[in-house]
This record gives structure tokens, C-alpha cells and sequence, in this order.
């Protein structure tokens, strides 16, 4: 699409395309690593931000959840020892001292948040009522929100015992995944990582298009009989040697220091990786046709990278959002891009999978529709400076 069938001509010498676009890639590429802001903000800043989130986010995450009470029988009788024998069983309480303590005692350690809650027995065969006692301030927390309904599902259980009538069914969970291997949450945030980075690295990396039209630059080149095609393709092939560079290098962290597994299709993995480097491009390729000053172009780009960073399934996955807010995150291509390297380095999803090839499908409008935008608007700006 880029290349022309016929040589260009340069003062008598004869320049093929192979050897203008190579030219034109080494200039880039000297000019990008003298940049010492191009290698912290591709390189550098990638590592760091994914560093600093799996260290907040995937410390403890694949642990079954626990929870620490405490235990008061105010009067032994049968109703309360055979609730007290039922609650040291369930996995998920861990009993504070391993058997009932005075109610003072729970109290206390509810209040100094030694424990998540006290649970109160009845004081007799007749008594009705369990109490769940928790920490004011803590009252909303996930802890406590969790040990009330657990001991709300054990309560009605102890109804139905009580009553004679044995329960039909019982519920035992599962977890299913739809790929061969289990996604613990450090994989799902590692690719949902790279997957940030090589976006950014592409809505953030078209920013000297702004400075080179600025100064005049590009008018310049239309002037020569240099291709705006190849100087426009070498660039790409840069931004991408950079985007292979930040996804090597962040897999080797993830897996050598926060313990993810990676289990790649190559076919599919260089499928996504191509398609939503070049999509993200092209959307920083259309930042840079409407914006004026380089101001201009990193305040929509920090607000489309900040939307789509919340909203993509990077962090948590969509179907935990609010549901108003999931159509939003449906249209995104971030959330198709991540999704594609979960499916592609951990999944091992063949590259014959109808649902990648939709994911795909819709990276390719977006940068199609981001690209011919863009091209449009350089055309329309370039013809009204040549009148």
C-alpha cells in the first residue's frame, strides 16, 4: 500500500523504496534513542507503572479467603455446642484462640481489630437469636460484609436442621476457565499490563508528528521526492521494535519476579500483537491530525489512555464492573486487545478461534476508521496550506 512500483529521483540518483525506507527507518531510529524521554516513557515508565500494580494488586489475591473471629458461648448447652462444633469446621473461619472466650473478651478484640467479628450464641436451647459483633468503623468492609453472609446461609441451615427437614441440595464451588490452563490473577494482570503499555506507547508515541508540522517540517518533506508513505511505514516499524522490546520485557519480570505462568501460541500471540500495535497507532496517528500543539495531543491522549485504562479489563475483569458501565468497556479496543494477549500467552488459544478472530476483527475498525480519519484530516490541512 505504501510502496510505488516506479524509483525516485534525488539529483540524477536513482533511490529505490528499499533503500528510502531504509534510510528514513535508521534516522528515526537514531533520533528516538538519543531521546532520553522516549526511553523512559516507552521503556522505563512501563516496567515501573506494571511493578508498582502487581505489587499492590496480585500480593495475596490467589489465596482462599479467611477470616478471624472470635467465638462466645455465654451458657454451654446442646443447641450452641453442636453451632460451635459447625463453625470451627467451616474453612473459612479460623476461631480466635480455638475455642470460646467471655463476651469482654470478644469485645475487646473486635474493637482493637484483632478480629474481624465476634459471633454471639444462643444462651439456651429456646434462644432464637445469633449475634454477629463488628468493628463500627469497619462495618462496610469486605470482611465483615463477608462473615455476616456466611453466617447468614449457616444460620438458615441450622433452621432447616432444626425443623427435621434435611436439605435436597447442597452448593459446592468450582472454578472453570474456557482455555486449558487455570488464570491465576498475576497472569491476568500481567497481560492486562502489556497490553496498557504497548497501547500507550502507541496513543503516546505520534506526538513529533505535532512538533514536526509545527515547525514546518513535514511541509518540508512533501517538498522533496521523499515518500510521506514509507516515511509514514518506517516510523511504525520502529514504534514496533519498541512495542516487542516492552512485551519481552515485561513477561520476563512478570514470570521471574511475581510468579506468572505463560503458556504462548505463537501464531496467535504475533496475530494480536500486530494488529493492536498498528490499531494504536493509528489512533495516536489521528490524535496528532487534529491536535495543534503538543499540549493539545497529550491532554486527549492522557484522557483516552485514562478511560480506557479503568474501563478495559486491565486491572479486574468487565463482567465485575457495574452493569452500565460494561457497554462502555465493550467498545473499547483496549478491552479486545487485552483480552487477545490473555487468550494468546495464557490461554494458548489456537489461532482458529472464532471468538480471537472477533476480538481481532474489532481492532481492525478501530484502526481502520482512527487511520483514514487521520489521513483525511492531514490531506484537508495540507491542501489548505497549499493554497
Amino acid at each position: 500500500m505504501f510502496l510505488s512500483p516506479l524509483p525516485e529521483r534525488n539529483g540524477g540518483i536513482e533511490i529505490n523504496n528499499f533503500h528510502q525506507f531504509k534510510m528514513m527507518f535508521f534516522a528515526q531510529l537514531k533520533l528516538t534513542l538519543r531521546e532520553k524521554q522516549a526511553w523512559f516513557w516507552g521503556i522505563f515508565f512501563p516496567v515501573i507503572l506494571m511493578v508498582i500494580f502487581m505489587l499492590i494488586f496480585s500480593g495475596g489475591s490467589d489465596e482462599e479467603f479467611q477470616t478471624e473471629v472470635a467465638v462466645v458461648e455465654p451458657n454451654p448447652n446442646p443447641a450452641s455446642d453442636r453451632m460451635l462444633g459447625q463453625i470451627s469446621e467451616l474453612p473459612v473461619f479460623e476461631v480466635k484462640s480455638g475455642k470460646p472466650v467471655p463476651r469482654d473478651k470478644a469485645e475487646e478484640w473486635v474493637k482493637e481489630q484483632e478480629v474481624d467479628a465476634a459471633i454471639i450464641l444462643p444462651e439456651s436451647p429456646e434462644a432464637s437469636s445469633v449475634f454477629l459483633v463488628v468493628n463500627k468503623e469497619n462495618e462496610q468492609g469486605a470482611a465483615a460484609q463477608a462473615v455476616y453472609g456466611i453466617l447468614d446461609k449457616f444460620v438458615q441451615q441450622a433452621n432447616l436442621s432444626a425443623a427435621g427437614a434435611a436439605p435436597t441440595f447442597d452448593l459446592k464451588f468450582e472454578s472453570i476457565t474456557s482455555g486449558n490452563n487455570d488464570l491465576s490473577y498475576s497472569d491476568f494482570l500481567l497481560t492486562g499490563m502489556i497490553a496498557l503499555s504497548i497501547a500507550q506507547g502507541g496513543m503516546f508515541g505520534m506526538v513529533d508528528l505535532v512538533e514536526m508540522r509545527r515547525k514546518g517540517l513535514i511541509k518540508r518533506l512533501r517538498m522533496t521526492p521523499a515518500s510521506m508513505g514509507l516515511f509514514g511505514l518506517s516510523d511504525m516499524v520502529m514504534r514496533l521494535l519498541f512495542s516487542i522490546v516492552q512485551i519481552v520485557l515485561l513477561s520476563l519480570i512478570g514470570v521471574l519476579f511475581f510468579g506468572a505462568s505463560l503458556y504462548i501460541n505463537p501464531i496467535s500471540l504475533i496475530i494480536v500483537f500486530l494488529i493492536g500495535a498498528l490499531s494504536f497507532n493509528a489512533l495516536g496517528y489521528f490524535f496528532s491530525a487534529f491536535s495543534k500543539t503538543t499540549e493539545a495531543y497529550m491532554g486527549v491522549a492522557n484522557i483516552v489512555s485514562f478511560v480506557m485504562m479503568f474501563l478495559s479489563g486491565v486491572f479486574f475483569p468487565v463482567e465485575t464492573m457495574p452493569e452500565w458501565l460494561q457497554p462502555i468497556s465493550n467498545i473499547l479496543p483496549l478491552t479486545y486487545f487485552a483480552d487477545g494477549l490473555r487468550a494468546s500467552m495464557v490461554y494458548e488459544t489456537s489461532a482458529a478461534n472464532a471468538a480471537l478472530w472477533a476480538g481481532i476483527g474489532i481492532l481492525v475498525i478501530w484502526g481502520a476508521i482512527t487511520f483514514i480519519l487521520g489521513s483525511l484530516l492531514y490531506k484537508s490541512k495540507a491542501i489548505a496550506a497549499d493554497r
